[in-house]
């Protein structure tokens, strides 16, 4: 994992509205961060209970960030709510925690103007393709390590271009993933990392599985007009 170099990026931490499992309203914590002349804004959407400080998606943020997106990293469950696995796998749950934080930086004041594209990694993915196909301002969709088959009848609905990108060793997810990607009907690819197992952690996996998601936000994130401007 080779961190590229930096642009200035603007840091902020940030608290998302929603509500727990009883109703009430609580704050998840996230890192909203902006590179110089930004171009269009990523929402992370972590997986099997990781949280806004996955080292993994804090790695591929730095990557966005040099191609001039901005990203928010937060906490899909509360700590308490991760302790219980059947949450990681809700994925109405994570999807609704998810189309809040889209709300917060639909909202934003830095944020609000800038073409929206979605990353997921492994159950944060599919909770990012449900959302995908609810809401028309999201322009592009990346699943790292992902189980999109678990979006179930929603990847009928994503009309955003959708990248799926699997290490060529984590046979069992690149099945499913094959099968997500027949079941997605606008534009998509299925991107396989060679030697990868499914956390990316062999020697380059990651740094190509970066490289993916960020020409395919580049491309298609930076590409889109929000409010009458164009990134």
């Amino acid at each position: 994992m080779q961190t590229p170099p930096p642009h200035a990026v603007a840091s902020f931490e940030v608290s998302i509205p929603t509500t727990d499992l009883a109703g009430t309203m609580i704050g998840l914590p996230g890192r909203l961060e902006l590179p110089e002349s930004v171009g269009g804004f990523v929402l992370f959407a972590h997986g099997s209970g990781s949280s806004r400080f996955s080292p993994r998606n804090t790695f591929v943020a730095s990557v966005l960030h040099e191609a001039w997106l901005g990203t928010l990293l937060f906490d899909l469950l509360t700590e308490q709510e991760a302790i219980d696995r059947t949450n990681v796998f809700d994925i109405r749950l994570l999807a609704d925690r998810l189309l809040a934080a889209v709300r917060f930086v639909s909202e934003h004041e830095q944020t609000r103007h800038l073409p929206l594209g979605l990353f997921g990694a492994s159950t944060g993915a599919a909770a990012a393709l449900v959302v995908a196909a609810a809401e028309p301002r999201v322009a592009a969709v990346v699943s790292r390590g992902g189980r999109p088959d678990l979006a179930g009848a929603a990847l009928s609905k994503v009309h955003a271009p959708t990248l799926l990108i699997v290490g060529g060793e984590d046979r069992e997810v690149l099945r499913l993933n094959r099968q997500a990607l027949a079941a997605l009907p606008g534009e998509k690819q299925l991107a396989i990392v060679p030697g990868a197992t499914h956390l990316f952690e062999e020697p380059g996996t990651l740094d190509e599985a970066a490289r993916l998601a960020a020409e395919w936000c580049a491309r298609y994130v930076r590409s889109q007009t929000i409010g009458g401007r164009t990134s």
